[in-house]
């Protein structure tokens, strides 16, 4: 005989009660179904877990030995109902997300104040990394979703593209005019590149290359750093020029010295969500997925 939590949770219940009437009512069966289902157990083991008293029932020494387990199986999956409850109702749970490096100049730190203020007790897991990288822990599943900035590698990955941003070629010199920038002029310019760990991997790295490349010439940095906000310092001082993408020139977090001009062929960022092929995302991360598309949308939509 297969053992059902349905059986043990009626036979805690009558052992709590005393009788089979009234675990009918805390469970909303009736008596006789009851009294069957613990005639079916008892027949199932051949071994009695009650003696019928004339008022109440008596637990059997077998009776007695299943109680504490029948109880522990009860509240055990009883705090798996709640917590799956909560994890639905957004209760609970955790939101697991990769964002893209220059996430906070689009506006993505009120993405996550606006969630948790909405879900307070969602606990949030968010990465902020190179793209190349938020779609590499994605794919490997240490996160369920992710923004990025494409083209990266999406093997494995489920991509859905959001909008784009236009990439400006960034300066502090006053003898340059604002003639569109091509290839040729970049690849001849002392150039400050940030996200050094990345490196090319980096996707608006990766589409300069490919152009200089299919010109037959060389991109190299001068200098490198980590963060976009060190590259615009130091090309404002005039340790050479960078490029960057709008939302980061419309942050008005970059020094007002510095001149953005746009590529002779248009140069853009594309952003998008991404997820692992198969994967199903949790109540929480599907949540967050959802306002972060509303939110790029309207941005996209601003004046």
């Amino acid at each position: 005989m297969t053992l059902t939590f349905s059986q043990l949770r009626i036979f805690a219940l009558a052992a709590r009660h005393g009788s089979f009437t009234a675990a009918g009512r805390a469970l909303q069966m009736s008596q006789p179904t009851v009294s069957e289902a613990i005639r079916r157990l008892e027949q199932g083991y051949g071994t009695k877990l009650f003696v019928r008293g004339a008022r109440h029932l008596i637990l059997t020494t077998t009776g007695e030995e299943l109680l504490p387990l029948a109880e522990q199986a009860v509240t055990a999956v009883d705090a798996a109902d709640q917590a799956l409850t909560a994890v639905q109702e957004l209760k609970g749970g955790v939101a697991s997300f990769g964002l893209l490096r220059n996430a906070k100049h689009y506006a993505m730190a009120d993405l996550l104040t606006s969630f948790h203020e909405n879900y307070p007790d969602v606990r949030l897991r968010v990465i902020g990394v190179n793209s190349a990288d938020v779609a590499d822990l994605v794919r490997t599943g240490e996160l369920e979703a992710g923004l990025i900035v494409l083209p990266v590698d999406t093997e494995g990955l489920t991509v859905r593209p959001l909008t784009r941003d236009e990439v400006v070629y960034v300066t502090a010199s006053l003898d340059r005019d604002d003639t569109p920038v091509t290839i040729e002029e970049l690849s001849s310019t002392d150039l400050i590149l940030y996200d050094a760990h990345a490196g090319w991997r980096d996707p608006t790295r990766r589409q300069v290359e490919q152009r200089a490349l299919a010109k037959g010439l060389t991109l190299r940095a001068r200098i490198e750093v980590e963060q976009v906000d060190a590259a615009l310092e130091l090309a404002a001082a005039g340790a050479g020029n960078t490029f960057v993408s709008r939302a980061v020139v419309d942050s008005g977090t970059a020094p007002p010295a510095l001149r953005y001009i746009p590529f002779e062929e248009p140069l853009y960022d594309t952003i998008a969500l991404v997820r692992r092929d198969g994967g199903v995302l949790s109540p929480a991360t599907r949540e967050l997925v959802r306002l972060a598309r509303e939110m790029l949308t309207r941005r996209a939509l601003e004046p």
